[in-house]
């Protein structure tokens, strides 16, 4: 990559965090896909100033040669979308090249998720899973929390300490953008975060735990060594795969994000208005939550089809998501 096109990423990323407010993973994937983009320049002999239409085109090509799933494609060719129409603005180009390339779309699948006894299980499954007495409650509290809130597991892991005092009945929640939004909790999750509150609170001062909290990643609900000072979205990943497994639920079909899909998909199962969760899940649009409507009608087709007595065997198809 030259400096010029290393500065000219660095600039645009900037005003992507400055002023459009973008989240801090969306422009961490648009500073990955613009590298990506100058180094293929690079080994062409060119720079992002050359690009033109067929350049960029030729560029998806070699996504597609490499076996990048649709998904990843189209989101390369967002994020060279976002800096070429940046570029124009900015005056660095007299036109955008980017503007009339069609995407590759994205595979139109169902959400994965879970069903409401899976997840009960994972929920019972979670307060005996730790070394520690403290492991074991903030492991319930994060389960509770996940799942009674609809929160993004970023949002969840950098949930901080003073918004969750005073045993609250709704949380204030730092989304996308840093647009805000509150969700109420459920008394299952309420105990759960009072419980771990006690224990976190009364931590001896010399153990793990009381270490974190006198420091700087005492500022968080649940703090953890690291320059982040809270617990790595990985970290929390790779315990919801214990849980998952530790419930006898298979925890290859067992994210964070699926929990997320699993609090709309029952919320919409137990009559919830869609404007209403496309609220609790913090979606710019509406067209974003419908998906849910799809899973919920690929569901009671199943119910029917499996269950009614007029129901042929060849009318039950396999299911779409992809579980």
């Amino acid at each position: 990559m030259s400096h010029a096109d290393h500065r000219a990423i660095l600039a645009f990323l900037d005003a992507q965090a400055a002023e459009s407010g973008a989240a801090q993973n969306t422009v961490l994937a648009y500073g990955r896909d613009l590298r990506d983009l100058s180094e293929w320049l690079a080994d062409h002999g060119l720079a992002l100033p050359d690009l033109t239409r067929e350049i960029i085109e030729d560029y998806l090509a070699h996504c597609d040669a490499l076996g990048l799933s649709r998904a990843t494609r189209a989101r390369r060719l967002s994020s060279v979308r976002q800096f070429t129409r940046f570029a124009l603005e900015e005056g660095w180009r007299e036109d955008d090249p980017a503007i009339r390339i069609a995407g590759p779309g994205r595979a139109k699948r169902l959400p994965k998720t879970l069903s409401r006894d899976e997840v009960e299980a994972m929920l019972i499954a979670a307060p005996d899973l730790g070394r520690t007495e403290s492991d074991r409650k903030r492991n319930a509290c994060l389960i509770e929390l996940l799942y009674a809130t609809g929160m993004r597991v970023s949002e969840l892991v950098s949930l901080p300490v003073a918004s969750c005092r005073g045993d609250p009945q709704m949380l204030l929640i730092r989304g996308k953008g840093g647009k805000e939004r509150m969700v109420p909790l459920t008394d299952p999750a309420r105990r759960a975060l009072s419980d771990w509150l006690h224990c976190r609170d009364n931590a001896h001062d010399k153990s793990p735990l009381g270490r974190l909290i006198a420091g700087s990643a005492g500022r968080w609900l649940f703090p953890a060594p690291g320059r982040a000072g809270h617990m790595p979205r990985q970290s929390f990943g790779r315990l919801l795969n214990d849980i998952a497994i530790a419930a006898g639920v298979d925890p290859s079909r067992v994210t964070p994000h699926v929990l997320r899909h699993a609090f709309a998909t029952h919320l919409l199962e137990g009559g919830a208005d869609l404007r209403a969760i496309q609220t609790l899940l913090g979606h710019a649009d509406l067209g974003t939550t419908e998906i849910y409507t799809h899973v919920l009608d690929h569901r009671m087709r199943e119910l029917v089809l499996n269950h009614h007595p007029l129901a042929r065997p060849e009318d039950v198809q396999p299911p779409e998501t992809n579980r």
